[in-house]
């Protein structure tokens, strides 16, 4: 059985070499939280515009959960929390989780493209 840090050292790898380049490529991040040997759980940190998007579910569950449990067996699931930081560093999340979207400013958005 491996320790906790050889686990960890596996999973910020692949996070480093597998996933960060396709989140990259629409200004997100995904980083290491934790892990938790018992129940397998891998906890991640959802930055830029990770954060709060939309999509960031479908991503970590059938994307970086998939690459994770393949390459690190260790990992069972995993769980992604939202970057509180992420709208002050300047990116809005698609769909606020505790507001209503700015549909005017969306709106006009798609009227400039």
């Amino acid at each position: 059985m491996r320790d906790y840090d050889e686990i960890v050292k596996d999973i910020k790898s692949i996070l480093e070499e597998k996933v960060a380049p396709s989140v990259a490529a629409h200004n997100g991040v995904i980083g290491f939280i934790d892990f938790t040997m018992d129940t397998g759980v891998a906890t991640l940190k959802l930055s830029g515009s990770c954060s709060g998007c939309a999509m960031s579910k479908i991503t970590l569950q059938r994307g970086v959960e998939n690459t994770l449990k393949h390459y690190v067996p260790e990992v069972q699931t995993i769980v992604g929390k939202d970057d509180d930081e992420a709208e002050s560093q300047g990116y809005e999340p698609y769909f606020p989780k505790d507001k209503e979207p700015d549909w005017k400013k969306l709106l006009a958005k798609d009227k400039d493209v």
